[in-house]
């Protein structure tokens, strides 16, 4: 025995007999240091320059007193000074870079005019795609320019030559096929930014560029990969994931109709159309798989990587938010691909502080802050809870797919929160249900993009191949868009996300305890038995004997009035996103629609088509004389074409009946429509005049005419008399005062949108209704209005009941 344990030592234990270690925990020494850096850079660009100067001195003071005292103590101290040293000094350093910029911004020769509205004339290089605003009225409408001054002169005064960014709001007819990297000229009036991220001015342009330089080969290639991957899914694909696969795969969401891009964000999906760290995971990650079959070394799949992340960004284009994705994305890949994993966390941290160095604008943008947390929730919070899992018999496939949404989206919500004023509770569900799609529809995209300029059959091919995931990621935010209660309402800006943060750390902080974990999961129980059956299907809702319904479906308008049959309703217009009327439809039980009837052909009145064909069958699709805009109509015509639903004509002095409905056709007079750039009046002119005879009294439902079309029907004499009125363009001051009162409705329902920005509805128009002797309800006030009548034995002439649903849809100005 004594001759073997020699040989034991030397060979040390048997590691078969050895249990697995724990993983070592993340090295936490740089966090200090990358916060502070974020915080310096966050006073910098809100409180101006000379905080930054009060922070960096701040800073250098707490590095040299550290310093200093370097070998004086004890040596346990030695890790906290060194921690300390390098607080002071990222913090310092990224302060004084942030500071020159503040003040080169607040010394700018354009700074002075934004404030008055004066006309300038600069000279930009594009630093990004200019990116489409949304807006309700169709035609070409506008896009957002974002870019690097050169030069300039304010009004009549001396010309200037200095850097800084500017925002332009211009024509997308003119500017949306611009490219990263070009020089151009624009003329318009100066306005200041409304963020704090360096941008010095606002620039609102009417007209073309006034000159525009040739386009670097690098955006070149790039341009021709994206237009190839865009023929090809348009040539395979339906519509919808046509549209998807570019922004998923390049973050090109031009396509993009904005039904979708609101069920996405509903969903909690929004991430997927935005080029992130997930996108360059995904590619690295398909690489390292590759080296890994090939046998390759770490280091040599390392350099792989690397490359692919190269081509990546030239693909994607090397704006700055795809350069932010492919630091935060790249960074911890390759420090996972070179094993070492401990130095994960390290990575993200001086990335953070290297990117705030190279832009401290990014500080205060939350594309970045979303990328951060993302990031650092995969890297230390997703491991934990895989482990927790797995402990308890999860299968690992399975504990991961759990832990990566779970995690990501416990640490992004509250600044998603604070953005949009609302907070998803199917966000978790969306995303583990899309994830197994993600992943080879980016590869398969990725090499489609690359084949399509030389091999279109290929890149068919390839398309064809990711069509299967494209659809099922369309279904997933289309489904999960539409469950009742999807989200609900939370306070917006810095307060409300403190106060979700608060809330999530508290409940980490009580789960930790194993009696508070009863008390929490009671909490939550009890919440859930509460809030989500009245949310669901709140008490008394729909109510009974309802004739008209006008669904909140936000800045639009969507009316379901009942025929006197069970399930099947006539339906005039859909809003403007698929999962508002569809969810309104399937709350009321709505399964056959007699008639859907769009009273005239702009986005907020036609745009949620899909969501009320979703599953119903339609006896036909009704449009008035006028048949503008021309693009819309296709669109229309496509999506009953695929609904197998008729479109039929309605003319002035058509009557429908139904059981318990009669509509008559009223207007429009003039039917006539020559579209003008991005007025939208003379199409609104041309909506559809319906008057429908219910139990409930006559109502009027004008669409969205305004003063011509009013006055035009108050020409032709005819009765206009009805007990409730659909106020025209949700209560704008296009109005006829004459027109309002000579309808004599005791009841006015407004469809508008919560916190819209087009000032709907008007006070004075609002006043003059009540002052009339009007009841005026709305929907960005109590949600879906239901219209019963009454039931108490009282007056008949009292008029009908007004039942509200609550739960009005959220503040459209903070939607991503």
């Amino acid at each position: 025995m004594s001759t073997l344990a020699p040989e034991r030592a030397r060979r040390g234990p048997d590691p078969s007999s050895r249990e697995p270690e724990p993983p070592a925990p993340p090295d936490l020494r740089l966090v200090p240091a990358a916060l502070a850096s974020w915080g310096v850079a966050v006073a910098a660009l809100t409180a101006g320059w000379g905080a930054a100067l009060v922070l960096v001195a701040v800073g250098v003071v707490a590095a040299v007193v550290a310093a200093r005292r370097r070998g004086a103590g004890r040596s346990g101290r030695s890790g906290l000074r060194a921690v300390v040293i390098a607080t002071g000094g990222c913090a310092a350093a990224v302060g004084v870079v942030a500071g020159l910029g503040a003040h080169a911004v607040a010394s700018h020769p354009l700074r002075p005019a934004t404030g008055s509205g004066a006309s300038a004339r600069v000279d930009l290089v594009l630093t990004a795609d200019p990116q489409p605003v949304r807006s309700t009225v169709p035609g070409p409408g506008r896009v957002v320019v974002r870019g690097e001054l050169v030069g300039g002169q304010v009004g009549a005064g001396v010309a200037w030559r200095a850097g800084g960014r500017v925002v332009l709001l211009a024509p997308a007819e003119h500017w949306a096929g611009l490219l990263p990297g070009q020089v151009v000229g624009a003329r318009g009036r100066l306005a200041p930014p409304d963020r704090a991220d360096l941008t010095v001015a606002v620039l609102q342009v009417r007209g073309p560029p006034q000159q525009v330089g040739p386009v670097p080969a690098a955006q070149r290639i790039a341009g021709d990969l994206r237009g190839g991957l865009r023929d090809a899914a348009r040539a395979v694909l339906a519509e919808d994931p046509a549209a998807l696969l570019p922004g998923l795969v390049v973050g090109d969401t031009s396509g993009l109709s904005p039904g979708l891009q609101d069920d996405f964000r509903t969903a909690g999906l929004t991430h997927l159309t935005a080029v992130s760290g997930t996108n360059v995971a995904i590619v690295c990650g398909a690489v390292l798989l590759l080296a890994r079959l090939g046998r390759l070394g770490p280091r040599t799949a390392a350099v792989l990587a690397a490359l692919a992340l190269v081509g990546f960004v030239v693909l994607a284009r090397p704006s700055p938010s795809v350069l932010r994705a492919a630091v935060m994305g790249g960074v911890t890949v390759l420090a996972l691909a070179v094993g070492r994993r401990r130095s994960v966390v390290p990575a993200l941290c001086a990335a953070v502080i290297v990117l705030l160095l190279v832009d401290p604008g990014l500080a205060t943008d939350p594309g970045f802050a979303l990328s951060v947390l993302a990031t650092g929730a995969l890297v230390l919070l997703a491991p934990g809870f895989v482990a927790r899992m797995r402990a308890r018999g999860v299968p690992p496939g399975v504990a991961e797919a759990l832990a990566v949404p779970v995690a990501a989206h416990v640490v992004t919500a509250p600044v998603i929160a604070g953005l949009s004023g609302e907070v998803s509770l199917v966000a978790v569900v969306a995303n583990l249900l899309a994830a197994p799609g993600i992943a080879p529809v980016t590869v398969l995209g990725v090499l489609a993009a690359v084949v399509a300029p030389w091999w279109t059959a290929g890149a068919h091919a390839l398309v064809w191949a990711a069509g299967p995931g494209v659809s099922w990621l369309v279904w997933v935010a289309r489904r999960c868009a539409a469950v009742p209660g999807a989200t609900f309402a939370w306070p917006s800006g810095a307060v409300g996300a403190l106060a979700l943060a608060l809330a999530v750390v508290l409940v980490a902080a009580a789960l930790r305890w194993r009696r508070l974990r009863l008390v929490v999961a009671a909490v939550l129980v009890g919440a859930l038995l509460v809030i989500v059956p009245t949310r669901v299907a709140p008490p008394g809702w729909p109510p009974a004997r309802w004739s008209l319904v006008m669904c909140d479906v936000g800045q639009g308008d969507g009316l379901v009035l009942a025929t006197g049959e069970p399930g099947r309703a006539v339906l005039v217009d859909v809003g403007p996103d698929a999962g508002a009327i569809d969810g309104c439809l399937a709350r009321l039980g709505v399964r056959s629609l007699a008639l859907v009837v769009l009273t005239h052909l702009h986005a907020d009145h036609v745009g949620g088509l899909a969501g009320a064909l979703s599953g119903r069958p339609v006896g036909g699709i009704a449009l008035g004389p006028a048949r503008d805009p021309e693009d819309t109509l296709v669109q229309v015509i496509g999506r009953s074409a695929a609904a197998r639903a008729p479109v039929v004509g309605l003319a002035r002095g058509t009557v429908l009946r139904w059981p318990g409905l009669v509509l008559e056709v009223l207007g429009p007079v003039r039917p006539t429509v020559h579209v003008d750039g991005e007025d939208g009046s003379a199409v609104n002119d041309t909506s559809v005049v319906l008057r429908a005879h219910t139990p409930v009294g006559r109502i009027l439902l004008p669409g969205d005419a305004e003063l011509s079309a009013q006055s035009a029907l108050l020409g032709t004499g005819a009765d206009l008399h009805a007990e409730i009125l659909k106020v025209p363009h949700h209560g704008s001051r296009s109005s006829s005062p004459t027109f309002l009162t000579a309808v004599h409705a005791g009841l006015a329902l407004v469809s508008v949108g919560r916190g819209n920005t087009y000032g709907h509805p008007n006070p004075g128009v609002m006043g003059l209704l009540a002052r009339s002797g009007a009841m005026v309800r709305r929907t960005d006030e109590s949600g879906d209005l239901a219209v019963v009548a009454r039931d108490d034995g009282g007056d008949p002439r009292a008029g009908p009941a007004v039942v509200a649903r609550g739960d009005p849809r959220p503040d459209p100005r903070r939607r991503r």
